[in-house]
């Protein structure tokens, strides 16, 4: 008997949550990467919005390690299901990855800029912002082509094709 359509999103964001992990797992490895090389520390600013959500008042000498891996994690993991989504209803293959970059980096700026956690992007040196584009569109494209490979577009409509 085949799954209601309800279900078969459900299970489609439920494995791009999982690959969603692994893109942050890529993402996390190319950071070691370009940190080794460039020596730039570690951020905390996505633990210090979390713990804002939170209703905390974190400062910005604070390095809540944990709090960082969750906020990593839990991200990576939720804009996973999304991407999950997109695949199984037919939105895939490298314009997918594209859009959902864009969609990583509006999520953390948004919940930075919101908490005051972080400053907006365009007030950063020119070679921070390059890193964060290109470690976003690691994990936008790790995670995408695991959720290609992983779940098929069972429910990719045809209707709408048209304008009309």
């Amino acid at each position: 008997m085949p799954q209601s359509r309800g279900r078969t999103l459900l299970a489609a964001a439920a494995r791009g949550a999982l690959c969603g992990l692994a893109g942050v797992a890529v993402m996390t490895a190319g950071e070691k990467v370009e940190q080794a090389l460039t020596k730039r520390p570690n951020s905390y600013i996505p633990a210090r919005t979390l713990l804002t959500l939170l209703g905390q008042q974190p400062g910005d000498s604070q390095k809540p390690v944990v709090w960082n891996h969750v906020m990593h994690w839990g991200t990576g993991a939720i804009l996973g299901s999304l991407r999950g989504i997109w695949a199984v209803t037919g939105i895939r293959g490298p314009l997918a990855h594209a859009k959902h970059a864009v969609v990583r980096l509006a999520f953390d700026q948004t919940l930075e800029n919101a908490t005051g956690a972080g400053a907006p992007p365009t007030s950063w040196p020119r070679q921070e912002q390059l890193v964060d584009v290109a470690h976003k569109a690691l994990y936008a494209m790790a995670t995408g082509l695991a959720a290609d490979r992983w779940i098929k577009p069972v429910l990719e409509s045809r209707r709408g094709t048209v304008s009309h």
